[in-house]
């Protein structure tokens, strides 16, 4: 990088952020990769909240068999915008567009990201995708019905406002490819001066791999989506079988993306959850290079497995074969961070603060749903779990319980580093229990639903699940009061709250040795690293 261009560039970059945008237009025109991650932050925590009240909206329409409180359609349409919006305005963006863009560029001793205008657009893109999806639920003829896979022949059939709703997924890949872009390059052009590839924080690993999937995935979703809307507005015949299409290449080419868009969720979280371990277990990570290649080689393998959503689609044997076998391949490289992260607790002096609670939350969880997912990648199995709701309840044991509590983990371990202040660590550690035993009641209950047979999707059931529901419903019921109270106390901390310290949690990563909150260009001088992985003396920086 050319050292001179980028002063340049800093001390314009300083000048346009320290002009005369007060309020909203100061944060919505900034360019400062923190601000763009707290931009991010806000809005996906919003939308989270919407997807939480519908995801309680449908547990209480599945208490009863009898009285409902809404018709089958609304119902159709409930389930499609909350998977819509917790699939491609939470969980994928996730732990990387909001700490991927506010701790990237520090942890690599960087002022910002390699793109600064890029990374604001980015944030647009996001916003008028979440705008188009939105407005598609109060126009045309009804909110989009076909689940957030968009499965064909049925969303080229149906009257609803599909081609809106696709359009703004559409436009939220478009977000996820400039973000992966961005990252990519910085990690390659803007590492200060020792941070070789294994001084790199395992967070900026796993944001790494997570971009290259989002840079080589989301295009084929992009082209598929504007196919379906092809389809739908002028008539031509790619997937609708009436019309000599083929609805299984529609499966195909959903799941070469939204497989590898798993791991576009998972990977950030990862890398967020082995920065906690280390800090809170006081002792070095065991297996850095391990932990940093499986990150590598869980995108890899991770875009190998698609077709093992689609075991009952009419494949052929060799073709279920090898993506059975590459299914229990790609749990290796995760359980090769699971065997880290518990060897890095052997013998550490562990404390067990918020943070750290939500991060072995993390943990347990997420195996449970890759243990979940390998009964699933047996053949013979599958074909009795598949369209159950033992998908569903896996589904969210990796998603929620995965990428979900490592967000709440990743947020509760730098929410002192973003905002400057300290929130009440009683109080996120009172939450937890809510959060986690309503958790495990509700996915709990669907996984044991799905084994006993009962389809996922329907509006209403038959009586002999009615007992599972009442289960799993009450479990949504507690984890929601867990996650309201979650939230509340961290929008507590930002008004009350007391200031944080520069590290509060003994750190040693390079975002604990800036103030809190970070300054604009996060450094005075660039460092000059010397040290080995995961040990930063402020000393030797010159």
């Amino acid at each position: 990088m050319n050292t001179l261009a980028h002063g340049e560039a800093s001390s314009y970059r300083s000048f346009l952020e320290s002009g005369d945008r007060k309020g909203i237009l100061a944060w919505i025109l900034s360019t400062d990769h923190k601000r763009i991650g707290i931009l991010y932050l806000a809005c996906m925590v919003s939308l989270f909240f919407v997807a939480v009240i519908i995801g309680v909206l449908m547990r209480i329409e599945q208490l009863s068999t009898s009285h409902h409180i809404f018709p089958p359609a609304i119902y159709n349409a409930f389930f499609t915008v909350h998977g819509v919006i917790m699939i491609f305005m939470f969980v994928l963006p996730g732990a990387s567009a909001v700490f991927g863009n506010f701790f990237l560029p520090i942890m690599i001793g960087a002022r910002d990201v390699s793109f600064p205008r890029l990374n604001l657009m980015s944030w647009y893109f996001f916003i008028v995708g979440a705008l188009v999806v939105i407005a598609s639920l109060f126009t045309g003829d009804g909110p989009p019905d076909a689940g957030w896979t968009f499965y064909v022949p049925f969303s080229l059939r149906t009257g609803t406002n599909i081609p809106l709703g696709v359009f703004g997924v559409f436009l939220l890949g478009f977000s996820s490819i400039l973000t992966g872009i961005n990252f990519i390059t910085t990690v390659h052009r803007m590492r200060a001066p020792g941070m070789t590839w294994h001084h790199m924080p395992l967070f900026v690993w796993a944001t790494y791999a997570t971009a290259w999937v989002q840079v080589l995935a989301t295009p084929i979703i992009g082209v598929t989506l504007l196919l379906v809307i092809a389809e739908r507005i002028f008539g031509i015949g790619v997937f609708d079988p009436a019309k000599g299409g083929d609805p299984v290449l529609y499966q195909h080419l959903f799941w070469i993306y939204s497989h590898p868009a798993v791991y576009i969720m998972i990977l950030p979280a990862m890398g967020a959850i082995t920065e906690v371990i280390p800090t809170f277990a006081h002792r070095t990570i065991f297996g850095y290079r391990a932990i940093a290649y499986s990150s590598i080689g869980i995108a890899g393998l991770g875009s190998l497995v698609w077709g093992h959503h689609m075991f009952t689609s009419g494949m052929g044997n060799a073709a279920n074969l090898m993506f059975s076998l590459f299914t229990f391949l790609v749990a290796v490289p995760s359980a090769i961070k699971v065997f880290n992260w518990t060897a890095t607790l052997y013998k550490g002096s562990i404390e067990v603060k918020p943070p750290m609670l939500f991060a072995l939350t993390f943990v347990f969880l997420f195996s449970i749903g890759g243990l979940t997912g390998l009964i699933q990648g047996a053949l013979n199995v599958n074909v009795h779990l598949h369209d159950t709701y033992w998908i569903v309840g896996h589904f969210h044991y990796v998603m929620f319980g995965g990428t979900g509590m490592g967000f709440f983990a990743a947020l509760l371990h730098w929410f002192p580093k973003m905002f400057g202040k300290m929130y009440n660590e009683r109080v996120a550690a009172i939450s937890w229990f809510p959060i986690f035993i309503g958790f495990n009641m509700l996915y709990g209950g669907m996984l044991v639903l799905g084994y006993l047979g009962m389809p996922r999707r329907y509006y209403t059931h038959l009586p002999q699940y009615s007992t599972g529901h009442l289960i799993a419903s009450i479990g949504g019921f507690i984890m929601a009061i867990g996650l309201v109270l979650f939230f509340a106390n961290l929008v507590v901390a930002l008004f009350k709250g007391k200031k944080a310290e520069s590290n509060p949690w003994g750190g040693v990563t390079l975002e604990w040795h800036t103030p809190s909150p970070p300054p604009l260009e996060n450094f005075e001088e660039i460092p000059v690293i010397k040290d080995r992985p995961y040990i930063f003396n402020p000393e030797t920086a010159q």
